[in-house]
């Protein structure tokens, strides 16, 4: 999974941040439903950038009423995924349904309050300068960048299609200019701007100037910007790292103990020979299974089992009690051996050496 990873950086960059972030996926939704309720102006802009405001005939009560209930449910819904960490489904849909449920703590409401606050200041107010300023996934893709790396390339022979324009700018949600891009920037690889400026080319009848790209990104006298490691470099030492654990993955599987079990000696008084030993046995499995143990070696006179076999319902862990009766066996050394088999054909033995004082 690391290797994949790996490649993944290496090859496409920050793509994760562009097309599968949660916290991008919901600020690109807040800056939507912000447009379509304010304006096409009305985005966030701390740095006061892109001259933001709101539409003069859309500020009225009504739509930012709307903006405000419609960012609330948002937030509520979202809330609820941490919830999921400590409580299961049914009972953060009793919390929902406001029913009665013994599972849930009696102050998960300021808990959910609390997390429904966070987001709403989060989609209200910071959207994107999470990804800018904040996020630190973000930063940990730019270590594996490779000068064969996805980026967004500009067209500089075409430079008066482009003049007085600044679209692809206003665009961006991260506030980078895609026509000077760099090795380390903070692109996302999300394509607005290449959407947008297509559709701007498109009306005069021509492709847009921007377009994805792999490869070196290279200066006016054609040269390579960056000396960095090619993405065929680092696949011929992250391949064989993948193979291995492939590899190691498939023979996990294909040797995979569904049950473990293991005998330890019990409790004994301070001073005094073992004469009492624990067998513990684990279903490994979330299905029904049953353990059968039993006692080679010894006399069965010589010992007592609480119980001969274990039922799990489920995955779980169970012990059972093995004494041993010193008056039945002779003084000295005394091996045995304790077989642990499952109903379906797996079994494990475990060789005790006994010493009877």
């Amino acid at each position: 999974m690391a290797s994949v990873l790996i490649m993944l950086y290496s090859t496409l960059g920050n793509v994760f941040c562009g097309w599968a972030c949660p916290q991008n996926t919901l600020s690109t939704w807040a800056d939507d439903i912000t447009r379509k309720h304010l304006g096409k102006s009305a985005v966030i802009d701390w740095n006061h950038e892109k001259n933001a405001k709101v539409a003069s005939a859309r500020d009225t009560k009504k739509n930012w009423l709307q903006l405000s209930i419609k960012l609330l449910l948002m937030s509520m819904l979202a809330a609820l995924i941490p919830l999921l960490y400590f409580y299961p489904p049914g009972a953060i849909w009793s919390f929902v349904t406001f029913q009665e449920d013994n599972r849930l703590g009696g102050s998960l409401h300021w808990i959910y309050t609390v997390f429904t606050f966070i987001v709403l200041v989060n989609l209200a107010v910071v959207r994107h300068f999470v990804c800018r300023y904040m996020c630190v996934y973000r930063m940990w893709q730019f270590l594996f960048r490779t000068r064969d790396t996805l980026h967004v390339a500009y067209d500089k022979s075409r430079d008066e299609d482009c003049a007085k324009c600044n679209f692809c700018v206003t665009t961006c949600s991260v506030e980078v200019d895609p026509r000077k891009t760099s090795t380390f920037d903070s692109c996302i690889n999300c394509g607005e701007c290449i959407t947008a400026c297509d559709s701007l080319q498109e009306n005069k009848g021509k492709k847009g100037l921007l377009k994805f790209k792999f490869g070196p990104r290279r200066n006016k006298e054609g040269k390579i910007e960056t000396n960095l490691i090619s993405a065929k470099e680092r696949l011929a030492w992250v391949f064989p790292a993948f193979v291995l654990g492939a590899g190691l993955f498939v023979w996990g599987l294909v040797a995979y103990n569904p049950y473990h079990a293991a005998v330890y000696r019990g409790d004994g008084s301070q001073g005094k020979g073992i004469d009492n030993y624990r067998i513990s046995m684990a279903n490994k499995m979330y299905h029904p299974g049953e353990l059968t143990v039993s006692v080679e070696g010894i006399p069965s006179t010589a010992y007592e089992l609480d119980e001969d076999h274990v039922a799990f319902a489920t995955s779980g862990r169970d012990e059972i009690n093995l004494q041993i009766i010193e008056n039945a066996l002779g003084l000295g050394l005394h091996s045995f051996v304790v077989h642990v088999n499952s109903l379906d054909g797996w079994q494990s033995s475990f060789q005790i050496l006994h010493i009877s004082e």
